[in-house]
């Protein structure tokens, strides 16, 4: 096997290398660099002097500026590159080329619903109007499992409370409100619940009413609900519940997997954790995998809009119109407002495991993120768990939290996720299956039991558009029932973590 060189350059308008692996003082880097110290992987190493003032650029493109003069061979770092002032061509639709559809679609194994929509999962959710109802939607789930409710319904994947730490001490009205109901109404009607109980108080601000009024949560025949005030006390509520939930899991064991066309999966794409490597291996794979999604007639989600910042030209770029590009820009705005009213900024990111994994700005970091969403146009710009009701690739805006951000992916609509990462994730979303996608091979070693996919191979020569067709082959036999490696271990039951935007009260 031929030895990984030490360093790359990722672009010819470059003036800095990547470490592939630790370079050792002294060694001699790809273009007559020498280094001049010990420099850890997935760090940026400079290809020529650096003047203070001058642009540091990566794929390309500025990703901040030196805060004082770095020798050619030097380490490029918090201690020598800041943000400096950036402002962008937003370009508005001028690179939005279509992709090729594919000529025969893919398939995959999965429940049909009334909606029209396909599960890749058949659970039954207990989801709470306000988090003093969280206990009691947990009780009931523990119950039914005392009792092994389900031995009589194989087709249930198995009940999951849906618990938050919201719901009440806000204001019934505005922003926050809008945000909590469409994040509710959108669990409600994911694909990959066959059912929902759920289960309020009784005297808290999101009214379960109201959800019922507003036809968010109309089907009797999948939905009920009810309130702890009503039944009497947490001992009715419980029984009451497992009762309900023997009811539902009848109506949900009815559904069984059955061919759907890959036109039905909606893939919500993340990454988290992320180093040096994200922009250069996991993040770009998954971008292809976005692609061939999107080619499949398909729906791939970009969400995070704290972290694609500096690094929203390129998507404006691809907007299918000048309207969809603006929402996106519309989007920053917000934000920028946002984090300075709550004496916050835009570039307070990425956080201590990025840096120490070689991201040292937000340009950066974001110029990385957005490889996840491949070349396809951006044919939609969607709020916080907004139903998206278009094909193609789109934008959901949400925090760059994670549990926060997926949360919002599921409520709108997405029946995978795909999650990218370089310092290590572990976490699972149920409903919905997470595949956990390496970025080193180093991560792959020490978290194997973790990761469902390494892309550190690419580092040996595996192309972006092999890993790609892999990352896509696998989520298609997920998609059909294949276990993730975080739905294996039990993940999430604590991930639900729906926006707060606004005061407590």
């Amino acid at each position: 096997m031929t030895e990984q060189p030490f360093a790359l350059c990722l672009n010819d308008t470059d003036n800095i290398l990547i470490a592939l692996r630790t370079v050792p003082e002294g060694t001699v880097l790809p273009a007559g660099v020498t280094a001049g110290e010990k420099i850890p992987a997935g760090h940026k190493i400079a290809l020529c002097p650096i003047a203070a003032g001058e642009s540091v650029i990566k794929y390309g493109q500025i990703i901040g500026v030196a805060t004082s003069d770095i020798a050619k061979g030097a380490h490029v770092h918090v201690h020598n590159l800041g943000m400096g002032a950036h402002k962008q061509d937003y370009g508005f639709g001028t690179a939005a080329s279509a992709l090729q559809p594919v000529e025969k679609t893919a398939t995959f194994q999965g429940f049909h619903r009334a909606s029209g929509r396909v599960g890749t999962r058949n659970y039954i959710g207990i989801l709470t109007s306000v988090n003093c109802a969280g206990s009691v939607a947990r009780f009931i789930a523990e119950e039914a499992a005392r009792g092994d409710l389900l031995a009589d319904f194989p087709n249930v994947d198995g009940i999951v409370p849906i618990v938050h730490g919201t719901g009440c001490g806000m204001s019934g009205k505005g922003e926050g409100y809008e945000t909590l109901f469409r994040t509710l109404a959108g669990y409600g009607h994911n694909p990959n619940f066959g059912a929902i109980l759920m289960v309020g108080l009784g005297c808290e601000v999101m009214q379960i009413p109201d959800l019922i009024d507003r036809k968010a949560l109309k089907d009797s025949a999948r939905f009920r609900y009810m309130t702890i005030q009503q039944q009497g006390g947490t001992r009715a509520t419980v029984d009451k519940g497992v009762s309900i939930l023997r009811d539902l899991a009848a109506e949900a064991n009815v559904a069984q997997r059955q061919e759907a066309s890959a036109a039905q999966l909606s893939l919500g794409m993340q990454c988290g954790g992320s180093d040096g490597y994200s922009g250069i291996t996991a993040n770009p794979a998954l971008g292809v995998a976005s692609d061939l999604l999107v080619r499949h007639g398909g729906t791939s989600i970009l969400s995070e809009t704290s972290e694609i910042y500096g690094a929203e030209h390129l998507l404006t770029r691809r907007a299918v119109d000048v309207a969809t590009g603006r929402k996106l820009i519309d989007l920053i705005e917000w934000w920028e407002d946002y984090t300075a009213r709550n004496f916050g900024e835009m570039d307070n990111n990425p956080s201590p495991g990025n840096k120490r994994g070689g991201l040292t700005t937000i340009l950066e970091k974001s110029l990385g993120a957005v490889a996840k969403g491949g070349a396809a146009p951006l044919s939609g710009v969607y709020k916080y768990a907004e139903p998206i009701n278009e094909p193609g690739f789109v934008f959901m805006d949400s925090p760059g939290y994670d549990p926060c951000s997926v949360t919002g992916q599921i409520a709108s609509g997405a029946n995978l996720i795909a999650f990218t990462t370089g310092r290590g994730s572990v976490s699972g979303y149920q409903p919905v299956p997470s595949i956990k996608i390496a970025s080193n091979p180093d991560l792959w070693a020490r978290m194997e039991c973790d990761m469902d996919i390494n892309c550190g191979d690419i580092l040996d020569g595996v192309t972006l558009e092999d890993k790609g067709q892999e990352i896509f082959d696998l989520l298609l036999r997920i998609a059909s029932g294949e276990e993730t490696k975080s739905e294996a271990q039990g993940f999430g039951a604590v991930e639900f973590v729906p926006w707060q935007i606004g005061a407590v009260m």
